[in-house]
């Protein structure tokens, strides 16, 4: 039960990075590789700033303004400087390496002793496991319910055509190279707060925990859209926390399967490009079928 706990707690934290990326993956259109350096950068700024004293929750909002300020750097490489945006990801990514150590000073930081998000009077009363389920559920209803909402405003619409199709989007006076800055920007600043309360929950911050960080928000995203299929944009914002939840509980299986920490990378790679690959295989199938009934039909 504590797994099954534990599971859900970890998807729903997780399912942060998964909101954030879709901003870029789904409505943009690209995928952006800035967030394996904003994870660890959100979770560096959080814990240094905890254990100079500073207010977890305030500490974790400077974390969403640090990944803010990566993204913004991103979204002026790729608009201004005409730079791939693959490529100006990969650029910010490495640069953030650099900035981890200079914040942390050494390339792991703990958390021990210090007060978190979690230390709470009312989350550590909880039982084990329990903490992180009630405060990602909070989380992700807030950011979630922000989002929806963002989206049906005005520059929200603006942001959605900017994804849909640049050339109509710069027709009707929008400006799509601002688009695509503050769709960075608020993406990699969602990246940089969920792994500010992944280092919460961890109790550490290290600089490679950024490693694999896009495959896992992308398996949120796609797994989600498997399992529930055709839905509406707001309804899969949703899908990505329940993708989120349901991938760890892939990963969950994996473990009891007899495979090691060390296989995870291995695994949600492999189950990424399943998931991806699934509507080729379906097509084959529908193909196979439909020739199938066509031979049947002339017999």
């Amino acid at each position: 039960m504590s797994l099954i706990v534990s599971s859900i707690g970890q998807g729903l934290l997780w399912a942060v990075l998964g909101v954030g990326l879709f901003l870029t993956f789904r409505i943009l259109d690209f995928a952006d590789m800035t967030v394996e350096g904003t994870f660890p950068l959100g979770a560096a700024t959080a814990v240094m700033a905890i254990s100079h004293g500073m207010n977890p929750l305030l500490a974790t909002l400077l974390a969403f303004a640090v990944g803010a300020l990566a993204g913004l750097i991103t979204g002026l490489l790729y608009t201004k400087g005409h730079i791939p945006i693959l490529l100006a990801g990969i650029l910010v990514m490495t640069a953030c390496y650099s900035v981890n150590l200079r914040i942390m000073g050494r390339a792991n930081v703990s958390l021990l002793g210090k007060n978190t998000l979690f230390k709470n009077h009312f989350l550590a009363s909880l039982p084990q496991y329990f903490d992180s389920v009630v405060l990602g559920t909070i989380v992700m209803v807030i950011i979630t319910t922000i989002v929806i909402y963002f989206l049906q405003t005005e520059l929200g619409q603006g942001f959605i055509a900017t994804g849909d199709n640049q050339t109509m989007a710069r027709s009707l006076g929008i400006n799509t190279d601002n688009m695509k800055i503050m769709g960075l920007m608020v993406s990699n600043g969602l990246i940089a707060f969920g792994g500010a309360l992944v280092a919460q929950n961890n109790g550490f911050a290290d600089v490679n925990m950024g490693i694999g960080i896009i495959v896992i928000a992308l398996a949120s995203i796609i797994i989600g859209e498997v399992a529930f299929g055709d839905l509406t944009l707001n309804q899969r914002l949703v899908a990505v926390t329940l993708g989120s939840i349901l991938y760890r509980f892939v990963l969950l299986i994996v473990l009891k399967l007899g495979f090691q920490a060390n296989d995870l990378n291995l695994i949600s790679a492999i189950i990424l490009a399943v998931c991806m690959m699934l509507p080729v295989f379906k097509n084959v199938l529908n193909f196979k079928h439909l020739l199938k009934r066509g031979l049947d039909t002339n017999d």
